[in-house]
């Protein structure tokens, strides 16, 4: 019996108690079904939402993946890569605070005495070796509490990437399909210049030959103008959403690669939006958020073991 009293004395002294507050996801009140659903809809089962689906299989254009896969390689990506690693390191190094300290160290001098008369000269080796353990007893939890919240900060670094990745993607979508409708445009107002022009040329035919006044073929000329005018302007903003799209990708400024048209994109079968809650709670940033909260919750454990640690 003494042997199992002393046996868990030591177990409770090295295991100690991580005081302060665990961390605990608040409760909400979230309803089964959306608003406005019908019943039939309420019983049907629930399909994979679109937010859960990868971008690679929500873009079906081949040029808009291979754009948004250069985009996921930039320098924005990279750093939050960086700050993954960064942050692992951190947790080893706390993690490293629970464990005993050893420090050894080995020192050796040699020395030759000085010849004399007397006394022949000689060689004297001493050696010493230097072997120290030291462990600060985490009886509070306060090196516990530390990697909890390094842990959770590696968690939320992990998030940041994924929101930065989804942020890229979503841009590069949305500045692509952005270009390839100023491109619809593009097309349409060329069509339309060439179309009024024919009928231009048809008035003036019919104002040579008297059938018509020469109010109709300046009204006819204006139309051409209108027409006309909005070329160049499209032209620019064109060149401008390019710059934009080989920003996001990390070139430099230049001509940007199309696939399929607009009017000829692949659409989902069907966009279900599911709930509002569900879908926040998938955003990267919300789980960052709720990590950055954990490590948060477990600072302040941390703080009250250090007090403890001192008063004691």
């Amino acid at each position: 019996m003494r042997r199992l009293i002393v046996v868990s004395l030591v177990v409770f002294l090295l295991s100690g108690c991580a005081v302060g507050p665990n961390y605990k996801r608040p409760s909400l009140d979230v309803p089964s079904t959306s608003r406005g659903a019908s019943p039939q809809e309420s019983a049907q089962p629930a399909a994979e939402s679109l937010g859960n689906q990868k971008w690679w299989g929500v873009f079906q254009d081949k040029q808009l993946q291979d754009l948004i896969h250069i985009a996921v390689q930039n320098y924005d990506v990279r750093i939050a890569a960086k700050r993954i690693l960064q942050a692992q390191a951190q947790v080893g190094i706390t993690r490293a605070d629970q464990l005993p300290t050893i420090n050894a160290g080995a020192q050796t001098n040699d020395q030759r005495s000085a010849r004399t008369k007397l006394f022949h000269e000689y060689e004297t080796s001493a050696h010493q070796v230097d072997l120290s353990l030291a462990w600060d007893l985490d009886f509070w939890g306060k090196y516990r509490r530390a990697t909890e919240s390094a842990r959770a900060n590696l968690l939320a670094t992990e998030w940041a990437r994924e929101a930065v990745i989804s942020t890229l993607a979503s841009d590069v979508a949305a500045a692509y399909f952005q270009l390839c409708e100023l491109d619809l445009k593009l097309e349409i107002a060329r069509r339309t210049l060439t179309s009024r022009q024919a009928s231009l040329r048809i008035t003036q035919m019919l104002a040579n030959g008297g059938a018509t006044s020469m109010l109709d073929v300046r009204q006819a000329e204006q139309l051409v103008f209108t027409a006309a005018e909005t070329i160049p302007d499209l032209e620019r903003r064109i060149e401008q959403q390019e710059s934009f799209i080989s920003t996001l990708l990390g070139n430099n400024p230049g001509p940007i690669a199309r696939g399929t048209k607009l009017t000829e994109q692949p659409h989902a079968p069907e966009i279900r939006a599911g709930l509002p809650f569900s879908l926040l709670e998938q955003r990267p940033d919300i789980r960052e958020a709720e990590a950055q909260l954990i490590a948060a919750n477990a600072q302040i454990g941390g703080a009250k073991a250090a007090y403890f640690h001192k008063s004691a």
